[in-house]
């Protein structure tokens, strides 16, 4: 979506990555001073639903769970999918990487969950909002202490937006309490 924004086409709300909405609006697709947080969604641990959830409470426990899984599914790195960016990175400071590799299923992108309903890998990493509505995946929780990362989503106005003041009544709207107790149930914190 970012690339056809910054291709030249119009939307009245683009909502993305905040980094990618930053982007957006130093190109000028955005009104400036139109971002809002919209809402966020925490890198999380999958297991296949009915199965024991591993303990991840604290770093050493989801070092733990990490090492004694049979198979470990995220996205490719090299894809650039958010989360198994991130996730790569936590193996690293975990130092676990290496020992790791035999068991890791890398996938081209959102897919963890997937795998992971199927029965193809034990333990699966991915953002909290691709994993809840997927039957055969159940949402573990999202990674402990000083390993929690949340993707943040943003909304903004499209510079070219011929209904500015309609888009504000929208984003308001998507802020307020009837929609973030309905984004709660899909994985969603507000932002």
């Amino acid at each position: 979506m970012k690339k056809r924004i910054s291709s030249g086409e119009a939307a009245d709300l683009i909502i993305l990555t905040r980094p990618m909405m930053e982007d957006l609006q130093s190109q000028n697709k955005v009104a400036a001073g139109s971002l809002v947080n919209l809402v966020g969604t925490p890198v999380s641990v999958a297991a296949r639903a009915g199965a024991p959830k591993p303990d991840i409470s604290s770093v050493d426990a989801l070092k733990q769970a990490l090492l004694t899984a049979r198979s470990i599914v995220y996205a490719d790195p090299a894809k650039g999918g958010v989360s198994g960016v991130y996730f790569a990175s936590v193996l690293n400071r975990l130092g676990i990487g290496d020992q790791l590799k035999d068991k890791t299923i890398l996938v081209p992108g959102a897919q963890a969950q997937e795998v992971v309903a199927k029965g193809d890998a034990e333990l699966g990493v991915a953002q909290a909002l691709e994993i809840v509505p997927v039957a055969g995946a159940q949402l573990v929780g999202p990674l402990p202490g000083e390993l929690a990362s949340m993707t943040v989503f943003t909304g903004g106005i499209g510079a070219e937006s011929k209904s500015p003041e309609a888009t504000k009544t929208l984003i308001k709207f998507l802020t307020g309490p009837e929609a973030v107790s309905r984004l709660k149930i899909k994985a969603f914190e507000p932002g």
